[in-house]
């Protein structure tokens, strides 16, 4: 018994999953975006109850500056990762896209715009996961960088340069997919 799934059934599944991480990733960063204000506003044992994902206590202790600039990058990337779903979602909302004609600009510039959100993302993930070494060399204990929601940059960058492959390759198609059309 063969079971088919047609292409609408699994865009549609796609769509909904990355509208599912959109909202964690968006709730994942005002968390942590609310938590490093209470921090700095707020008493810091107090503000520590606020986001239990990522604890910093011990850094803004040890150094504020230090203790803002973590908290920062890990911002940084938590925002650019749901601006990247937030893009691939509003690419399933986009009402000019032609699944017949894949290659079109919109694509090209859609997956541009994911390849240079994966090299963000990987150079802050990269930038806090040496903070993070830094600040252990100093003899903080912290939590691991998968806690800290900024480990895999290399898996970031990979992504990138496959992306940016990905969309050079789509450049080509739309080169000669104008061609085609001016011969006929």
């Amino acid at each position: 018994m063969e079971i088919k799934i047609s292409t609408q059934t699994i865009l549609k599944v796609l769509h909904v999953l990355s509208w599912i991480i959109f909202v964690g990733l968006c709730i994942e960063a005002g968390g942590i975006l609310t938590k490093t204000i209470a921090i700095l506003t707020l008493d810091p044992a107090d503000a520590a109850k606020f986001w239990k994902s990522v604890d910093l206590t011990e850094v803004y202790q040890f150094n504020q500056s230090q203790y803002i600039t973590l908290s920062s990058v890990i911002i940084i990337v938590a925002l650019l990762k749901a601006i990247l779903f937030y893009c691939i979602i509003k690419i399933f909302l986009n009402k000019n896209l032609n699944i017949a004609a894949p290659f079109n600009n919109l694509f090209r510039n859609f997956i541009l715009t994911l390849a240079y959100l994966s090299f963000g993302i990987g150079f802050f993930s990269s930038w806090g996961i040496e903070l993070v070494k830094a600040l252990s060399n100093s003899g903080l204990k912290l939590q691991d960088i998968q806690q800290l929601q900024i480990a895999g940059a290399d898996v970031w960058l990979f992504m990138g340069v496959i992306l940016l492959v990905v969309a050079y390759i789509f450049k080509k198609g739309i080169e000669l997919q104008d061609e085609n059309e001016l011969t006929i």
